[in-house]
């Protein structure tokens, strides 16, 4: 009988190692859609012979469900900046090994010191992945149709509703992103973007309630492709996403040209941040792959493929000079000035922001 015991506990202790063992060969991440370079995770599996699973979101909002119900069995997880620092404070991250980080220090000083300054002191829990702005992308000939004197380079696209009503037609998307649609509607009446004050951001609800009967859809990933196919004709949403939409209709050469503009009253710069979750089945796998990204070879050919900015200087000669000196992609210093970083809302103005974005949302 003893001897049939352990025979079963052996089994079963073998079993567990197996099991240990194959989840040390398994990595899980989750990022934003449309977000990695054509090969990075089978060149990361090849090199490594770990398996990812490769899961994606479109929502801020979505991802920290997953985080804060706890168990989500992500290894690695993308947020964005103001949501990685409510996340950390929420004790949904733990702190990055830096000794397994050796290229940590290919990351652009200057832009690290902003993100521990708004979001993740001491960069203790995230890298930056990619960054990039929020702006207006378009169809140039069917809004050239519409209003030839259109003014593309301004909020006034969206917000004025004599002229966002010539578009209503063709079709108008804007990212179901409270937080980047809120601070763009702020700038727009001359309020500062990353006010916390109630007060002010009650005035962005007229705003938003005057654009939305003219806007089809609230979505943040189906624009790239209602762009792309000329299905729209106006979107509200994120730098690359557009140039993604602009490169996949000349794929496609189905006739479309889209385009994108930083708005001259000044957008929104947003970080997205790589870190892992306090209960990720493999941290071990984590700090690898995010060591992987910093690569420059690495995150260059994620940006030729995404068309995202990234902040790691040692990739710059070998991003494709057309997407390097793009300054949409890139702004210049002059434009930089007017770029904004947005932080976290505290408990009862994110429930005021929650309340006025499902009013706008349902028109009511």
């Amino acid at each position: 009988m003893r001897l049939m015991q352990s025979v079963v506990l052996v089994a079963a202790g073998l079993a567990c190692a197996a099991a240990a063992l194959a989840a040390d060969r398994e990595l899980n991440v989750y990022n934003w859609s449309d977000y990695i370079g054509e090969t990075t995770i089978s060149d990361f599996e090849a090199e490594t012979g770990i398996k990812v699973r490769y899961d994606v979101f479109d929502s801020n909002d979505i991802l920290e469900t997953k985080l804060l119900a706890g168990q989500s069995g992500y290894d690695v997880v993308v947020p964005s900046g103001n949501f990685l620092a409510r996340q950390i404070q929420a004790g949904a991250f733990q702190a990055l090994d830096k000794s397994k980080l050796q290229n940590f220090d290919n990351l652009s000083p200057e832009i690290m010191a902003d993100v521990a300054q708004a979001w993740d002191p001491d960069n203790s829990h995230g890298i930056v992945y990619m960054w990039g702005t929020t702006g207006i992308g378009y169809n140039v000939e069917k809004i050239a149709e519409r209003m030839p004197d259109a003014p593309v380079d301004s909020l006034r696209m969206l917000f004025d509703p004599e002229i966002v009503s010539r578009f209503a037609d063709c079709g108008i998307h804007v990212l179901d992103a409270a937080d980047e649609v809120f601070p763009a509607a702020l700038a727009y009446i001359g309020e500062k973007p990353d006010s916390k004050d109630p007060d002010v951001l009650r005035k962005a609800e007229p705003v938003l309630m005057a654009m939305r009967p003219h806007i089809a859809k609230f979505h943040s990933s189906e624009y790239i492709n209602a762009l792309a196919n000329g299905d729209i004709c106006l979107a509200f949403g994120w730098s690359g996403d557009v140039f993604q939409a602009s490169d996949r209709a000349v794929e496609a050469d189905n006739g479309v040209e889209v385009s994108y503009t930083i708005p001259e009253e000044g957008a929104l710069m947003w970080m997205d941040m790589m870190a892992i979750p306090v209960d990720a089945p493999n941290p071990e796998a984590a700090h690898l792959f995010i060591d992987y990204i910093m690569r420059p070879k690495v995150i260059a050919e994620a940006t030729n493929y995404v068309y995202y900015a990234n902040a790691n200087p040692s990739s710059d000669s070998m991003i494709e000079p057309e997407i390097r000196e793009d300054p949409a992609i890139y702004p210049t210093p002059e434009v930089m000035q007017k770029l904004y970083i947005n932080t976290p809302y505290g408990r009862s103005e994110q429930r005021l922001i929650n309340r006025i974005w499902t009013r706008v949302k349902t028109g009511q």
